[in-house]
């Protein structure tokens, strides 16, 4: 019995140790997550500025748009056509009758007469502007018309045909004032450069129809390349 005292009293004891024997552990900290607004600021404040510009945006006028329709350019495309036909005969005409074949025999005669030469700056391609070029067009054409005007009594059988040049002209010039019309591009009303030429006798009248036609069929060459161009931007 003492024996079995003894051997009890030298085996070790399994209980569990005390709580304060184990090494303390601090707890895990929870990481931290920042609050994510459902819509970030930034993104916030440019929906608002738009929402407040949104109505002018509406506002806006069509000549912000740098482009032609190609109804239009079709359209402009026939009239000039119908343009060079017409001076084509005239010239043809007084080249056969009269021996003005030409135009450039005749740059002192133009110089003489003072016939105004109208600008086309603005529809060049290094420097092509909607708005400008259209305005220029315009007004070329309208200088066009009182040049044309004045050429009454060229020729009795040159008449109906001048008559239909003019009519021509007149309508190529209301087309490009509705297509202003159309982009909102207010058209300015220019004064006629420089004073009309006065001839003082048929030979004048002639030899000065010759210088118009020619340089109304290069103002119509120039133009309807940008407006070609504008129909493709």
């Amino acid at each position: 019995m003492t024996h079995l005292i003894k051997l009890q009293e030298a085996s070790p004891s399994h209980s569990p140790a005390p709580a304060s024997s184990r090494p303390s552990q601090a707890p895990s900290p929870t990481p931290h997550r920042p609050y994510r607004s459902p819509m970030k600021l930034p993104n916030l404040l440019l929906l608002l500025c738009l929402s407040a510009l949104w109505p002018q945006l509406l506002a806006l006028p069509l000549s912000s748009h740098n482009s032609l329709p190609q109804s239009f350019l079709l359209q402009s495309q026939e009239q000039v056509r119908k343009i060079q036909m017409d001076m084509e005969e005239l010239q043809q005409r007084l080249c056969a009758d009269y021996s003005l074949c030409h135009p450039e025999e005749l740059i002192l005669v133009g110089q003489y007469l003072g016939i105004p030469r109208p600008p086309l700056k603005n529809c060049y391609s290094q420097d092509l502007r909607l708005a400008a070029c259209l305005n220029q067009l315009h007004d070329g054409l309208q200088l066009y018309q009182e040049l044309l005007k004045a050429l009454q009594g060229i020729s009795p059988e040159l008449a109906p045909t001048l008559d239909t040049l003019q009519l021509d002209v007149a309508d190529f010039t209301a087309t490009i004032w509705l297509q202003m019309e159309d982009l909102q591009v207010t058209p300015k009303i220019m004064p006629i450069l420089g004073t009309l030429p006065s001839f003082s006798s048929s030979f004048w009248r002639r030899a000065g129809g010759i210088l118009i036609f020619d340089r109304l069929q290069a103002f119509l060459e120039t133009a309807y390349r940008a407006l070609r161009h504008l129909s493709q931007v």
